[in-house]
């Protein structure tokens, strides 16, 4: 790898080349580079300036209880394993970006600031990283139906050209990333772990290969499954994309923290995929700010998913205090029911309103629509009449047949 000084520096102060228990000194972890970083750069000192014979001098002002002088002169010295571990790691196809590159992601610069990894170990197109794209994330465990569901999410962003953005694991993960990239499609998959032998694994090869695929860790890549790993990871799934998509969030677990973390700092918007799990918590990130999405995925495009939902707040209130959405004999959809939803059910209408211009771009039938949405035909009445009122449909008689006005917006 052609490593420039700074980036071997940075790679010096915040990599492990060993497991954990075989390093004599811990390496710097993303605060506390960002807080050197800084100082650095207050002393108008580059990290390339620390590769000298004796860095100490340079180190005189540097006063901090928890990163000690000694720790990173330390840190310095370990130029022979990094030259083993680069040699390692380039013989199997990976990559190094760091901060200090022109290549580093910007979105992840903007978003996580000084909390943005140091350093990206990858494999595959690296331009990838900055195309942006959907988040598709979820359980390990996930039921067929939500499986069924991710893939042809994933495919239609594929058809789209629309990069699908997600963790690399079994279940709906897996699910994206293997939709798309059987469409065509682009894929970046943040792994938490094991990323020298994802690397060299027959399932992404021919990917890799034919730079469909990215993949990146921002932790060792010799590193096992490491649970804090995997919490922390989901930031930057979230951070690489344009908006997510939430298939199935369990009560616990890296799929509900990484959304709760998305929605507390507002990173992109968060669409959340209707289910029937009474233990899911899909809801709970409904009331926190997130947004349903239709469970049908051919009623709405990859488009809708990366715009921005209005504000629940310019939406009127559901009226009604026991409001359902789906017909009771369909047991594959669930039923939004309750004041606690109330908000959920709105955003429901917002959806339906915005996947309008793809399924009335023709005149079209409320049985039409009705089968296209799987919506309750009281339901649906209820909100034809009310894209009626709000000059959202042109209602066409003889016989009733419903269209898009293409000049609302």
């Amino acid at each position: 790898m052609n490593l420039t000084s700074a980036a071997q520096a940075i790679l010096l102060l915040t990599c492990y080349f060993g497991k954990a228990s075989n390093e004599s000194v811990k390496p710097l972890s993303n605060g506390e580079w960002g807080r050197f970083a800084l100082w650095l750069k207050d002393n108008m000192l580059s990290p390339a300036d620390l590769l000298v014979a004796n860095p100490q001098p340079l180190l005189a002002s540097w006063n901090d209880n928890r990163i000690t002088t000694e720790r990173i002169l330390q840190l310095l010295g370990r130029g022979h394993s990094l030259a083993l571990a680069m040699e390692k790691w380039h013989r199997a196809g990976l990559w190094v970006v760091t901060r200090s590159d022109s290549d580093y992601p910007k979105r992840l610069k903007t978003r996580l600031k000084n909390d943005s990894p140091p350093v990206l170990f990858g494999c595959g197109n690296k331009e990838l990283l900055h195309s942006g794209g959907l988040a598709v994330v979820g359980s390990r465990n996930a039921v067929q139906s939500d499986l069924l569901f991710t893939q042809q999410v994933a495919a239609k962003a594929a058809a789209e050209a629309v990069t699908v953005v997600s963790g690399g694991a079994r279940g709906v993960d897996e699910a994206a990333m293997l939709g798309a990239l059987s469409q065509g499609g682009t894929v970046i998959g943040v792994m938490a772990d094991s990323l020298l032998q994802a690397a060299t694994s027959a399932k992404w090869r021919q990917a890799l290969m034919d730079g469909k695929l990215a993949l990146v860790s921002p932790f060792y890549p010799e590193a096992g499954f490491h649970a804090g790993n995997a919490m922390a990871r989901n930031k930057y799934i979230y951070c690489l994309a344009d908006s997510a998509l939430v298939v199935h969030s369990g009560p616990k677990g890296g799929t509900l923290n990484g959304a709760e973390e998305n929605l507390k700092h507002q990173w992109v918007p968060l669409w959340v995929k209707p289910t029937t799990d009474s233990e899911a918590t899909n809801t709970l990130l409904v009331t926190k700010g997130g947004h349903w999405c239709l469970p049908d995925s051919q009623s709405f495009s990859t488009d809708m998913l990366l715009s921005s939902p209005v504000p629940a707040a310019m939406e009127h209130r559901v009226q009604e205090e026991q409001q359902q959405l789906f017909s009771p004999a369909d047991t594959t959809e669930p039923q939004v029911v309750g004041t606690a939803e109330q908000l959920a059910v709105t955003d429901f209408y917002k959806f339906f309103v915005i996947s309008l211009s793809k399924l009335a771009a023709h005149p079209v039938t409320a049985e039409e629509l009705s089968t296209r949405t799987l919506l309750h035909p009281s339901q649906l009445h209820d909100w034809l009449k009310r894209a009626v009122d709000d000059k959202q449909l042109i209602q066409l008689q003889n016989p009733v047949r419903y269209q898009y006005m293409k000049n609302n917006r």
